[in-house]
């Protein structure tokens, strides 16, 4: 079955810092782009990173440039988000998947994985 499994999430306070992991299966991450997107409460889901094939390009939203970083392991098949200097804004549910060259999503992993909540508190 070919699926994205992220985890990682959960509840802390501003300034602080969380690692997400998204696993892959069914289908091997190095031969795509792969980014992260987040959705908060209202608002369209929108892309925060990307990370090349290589590992050595990366995309980053302006609003957490500087804070977050994406990286990947094709080895183990996974792809982080280390997530530094947390604000409430940043509160919203993080998902992974592979990524165009447009930086649009790319359903080669399916729909969209159940995701993990960040909540970051003021």
């Amino acid at each position: 079955q070919v699926q994205l499994v992220e985890s990682g999430g959960g509840l802390v306070q501003a300034g602080g810092s969380l690692r997400l992991s998204c696993a892959a299966s069914g289908r091997t991450i190095s031969s795509y782009r792969m980014g992260w997107f987040r959705q908060a409460p209202g608002k369209e889901r929108e892309l925060v990173a990307a990370i090349r094939l290589s590992g050595y390009n990366t995309y980053y939203a302006d609003s957490v440039k500087g804070r977050f970083t994406i990286s990947r392991d094709n080895a183990k098949n996974t792809v982080y988000l280390q997530m530094n200097s947390l604000k409430p804004e940043d509160t919203a549910v993080y998902y992974c998947n592979a990524v165009r060259p447009d930086l649009s999503p790319d359903y080669v992993f399916g729909s969209w994985g159940q995701g993990t909540q960040v909540t970051v508190s003021s």
